[in-house]
């Protein structure tokens, strides 16, 4: 039986997803004469830029993570529901959870995206991605299983393979990921072990294109690529992955084929549209490019469907140069204030212009004292960077609290280099690294 969970005159406005986009598309209808119901598959909204910091044990989950009946605890027309959308009537205008279906006047559909491996999706075990709380804290035991695995090996070659970790993709996350990775190795664990000299820890950054940070300035990827070589990252661009099996990864640059034995090997590439995409494509029609990702109007609304909306990562929006607007936290924000603010209008009789995205800068953190910001018409780097990059992460962090806690966590690792967070939890079927020269040329 089909159990309908809402029945109101009331404008109902449902959002599935409670990532940026739907956070903010909820919070700015937080006053609007209109119902909204909020439903995510996890009870708390999580602060993604700063995943890596728990992957690297600066941060604990909790720390960048808002439970979302407490962001809306005081927002009385807004409902949060627990729970996964498994399809769409766009004819009956209901959204469907297993048995029981929530009906909606305009629907909102922020469900992200993930990783993608390029069709290469039995990587996915082998290189883990870092989307959401879990990969974190698998990538944070993989991370540190290997000091703790290299500890206690005695074969030279098999140590040389639990200290060397591969990072593929050189975008905001995969810089930010050898970074820490580097500080980590160089200078927080440099004392902590007794067999093993961290320092011999080789880290590896894999970039297909031309440079590392390719949305933004040149000089500014070329400054964040010389300080991860200071810090001790190897840069590897123009390089394509070809294989990952046995904890050995081969890559093509040119005409040259590479092979390194690696145990730990992460994944920063490709991005690939939730499955919320195949849905709606399946449901109203709505083209999808390559990735998955729903090719939305310049209203950010679906060709033929008015009243369902894509924002985020989810959404191909390319009206503005031509290119799928970035999936970024300042994108997914802004066009959830735009949906709120559009519904807003049309309950009025009233239009609203086409959506356009205001550029806000870019940043990456490369470690500590080092960063890189980019506005536009200012461009920082160095220590001020990173004091730049710190204030604007805080500004975003959704909870008080939540801010007071960072702030206090960065305060003492900046003052002790410690990270408090390095636990190693989740599964304990460690494999030790197969055994070939940390580098070996295999063709030419």
């Amino acid at each position: 039986m089909v159990v309908a969970l809402n029945n109101n005159a009331q404008h109902q406005v449902v959002i599935i997803g409670g990532g940026f986009g739907g956070l903010y598309t909820a919070k700015h209808l937080a006053k609007a004469n209109v119902k909204v119901t909020l439903i995510d598959k996890r009870n708390f909204h999580l602060f993604q830029p700063l995943l890596y910091q728990v992957a690297t044990g600066t941060l604990s989950p909790a720390d960048i993570s808002s439970p979302l009946r407490a962001v809306f605890s005081k927002s009385k027309n807004t409902q949060v529901l627990l729970g996964e959308v498994n399809d769409i009537d766009p004819k009956a205008q209901q959204v469907i959870m297993g048995d029981k279906v929530v009906p909606y006047d305009t629907l909102i559909v922020a469900t992200g995206a993930n990783h993608s491996y390029f069709g290469k999706d039995n990587w996915k075990e082998l290189a883990p991605g870092l989307k959401t709380v879990e990969d974190a804290i698998e990538m944070r035991r993989r991370i540190f299983s290997a000091f703790e695995a290299a500890e206690k090996e005695t074969d030279p070659e098999k140590r040389r393979a639990l200290l060397t970790f591969v990072i593929v993709g050189g975008g905001p996350t995969g810089v930010e990921l050898a970074g820490a990775i580097a500080e980590l190795a160089y200078k927080t664990l440099k004392e902590d072990f007794r067999n093993i000299d961290t320092s011999e820890t080789k880290i590896l950054l894999l970039q297909g294109g031309d440079r590392i940070l390719p949305h933004i300035s040149p000089d500014l990827s070329q400054v964040a690529a010389v300080s991860l070589q200071k810090l001790g990252v190897i840069l590897q661009t123009n390089t394509r992955v070809t294989n990952i099996e046995n904890n050995i990864v081969t890559f093509k640059q040119g005409d040259e084929v590479t092979a390194i034995a690696s145990k730990t090997i992460l994944w920063a590439a490709g991005v690939q549209g939730s499955a919320m995409g195949k849905v709606l494509a399946e449901r109203t029609g709505v083209e999808c490019d390559r990735s998955g990702r729903a090719i939305v109007e310049p209203d950010l609304t679906i060709k033929g469907y008015k009243n369902i909306f894509v924002v985020g990562d989810l959404g191909n929006f390319s009206y503005q140069d031509g290119k799928p607007l970035p999936g970024v936290a300042p994108v997914a924000k802004q066009q959830g204030e735009y949906v709120a603010k559009l519904i807003q209008k049309r309950l009025q009789g009233q239009t609203s212009r086409p959506f356009h995205y205001n550029h806000v800068g870019s940043l990456a953190m490369i470690g500590q004292n080092l960063a890189i910001v980019d506005l536009g018409f200012l461009k920082l780097t160095g220590f001020l960077a990173w004091v730049f990059w710190l204030i604007v992460h805080i500004y975003f962090l959704i909870e008080f609290d939540t801010k007071l806690l960072v702030v206090f966590q960065w305060a003492w690792n900046y003052i002790t280099r410690n990270r408090r967070s390095r636990l190693i939890t989740g599964k304990e079927d460690y494999v030790e690294a197969k055994t070939v020269n940390n580098i070996t040329q295999i063709a030419n």
